[in-house]
């Protein structure tokens, strides 16, 4: 009996020391793996983007869209200054005939006469005028100015220089024309009796009478691509015959 008991006791104090010392040597048997793992992670290497290639090509294409870029720039550039001076061209010509017709202001209506000396009438002063000035030959009748070929202006649109014309009724259609001064004024010779004079437009006489404007001034010589920025298309690529 007393030799089951100390067998019995034995048992009972060796089997926890045994699993205990089981359960040690297991998870020292695994730590090196999870350090293993561990390392392998760390050691992973850090993974970028693949640079892209450049070519030769691409560099050529580069500096080629960068050439036509300034070429473009250059050029709308010297388009905005031309047109800029051709405005002011016009501006001055305008003005010049504006100051030309002023100076005539008191000269005599005649019917049919075309010049400071002998009388003028409505279109002779017209005629006069752009004669005096820029040596331009025009039509000799108010109709006649009024089918010219020339752009034809909205009275919100006039500037010094253009022709306004009238229908005042003494006959049928447009049977009177003026020169524009600007700010509402016209200067005209007006009928037997007067003398060449400013009128306003606004004036309701001659608001009621009112029926057209049209630019005759010659217009500065431009390039004809002047009239859009310049677009510079690519070139086309050459292939060579085999």
């Amino acid at each position: 009996m007393r030799l089951f008991l100390l067998t019995w006791l034995s048992a009972c104090l060796v089997l926890p020391v045994a699993a205990q010392a089981k359960e040690n040597s297991a998870a020292r048997t695994a730590a090196p793996v999870h350090k293993v793992a561990a390392r392998h992670v760390t050691a992973a290497p850090n993974l970028k983007p693949a640079a892209r290639h450049v070519t030769a090509a691409d560099k050529h294409t580069q500096v080629a869209s960068a050439a036509r870029a300034k070429r473009v720039a250059r050029a709308n550039s010297t388009l905005h200054r031309k047109q800029a001076t051709a405005q002011a061209a016009t501006r001055n010509v305008g003005a010049q005939v504006a100051t030309r017709a002023m100076d005539l202001v008191g000269t005599p209506y005649r019917f049919g006469g075309t010049s400071p000396k002998n009388g003028l009438d409505c279109s002779g002063l017209v005629n006069y005028v752009y004669r005096d000035i820029h040596n331009v030959k025009l039509p000799r009748t108010s109709r006649e100015l009024a089918q010219l070929k020339g752009p034809k202006v909205a009275r919100s649109d006039l500037k010094a220089g253009d022709l306004v014309f009238f229908k005042t009724g003494q006959r049928s259609g447009i049977d009177h024309v003026a020169i524009y001064l600007g700010n509402d004024r016209f200067v005209h010779a007006p009928r037997s009796g007067e003398s060449v004079r400013v009128d306003h437009l606004s004036k309701p006489y001659w608001n009621k009478r009112f029926a057209s404007a049209k630019r005759v001034l010659p217009q500065p010589t431009t390039l004809a691509a002047e009239t859009s920025p310049v677009v510079d298309k690519p070139r086309a690529k050459r292939t060579r015959k085999s």
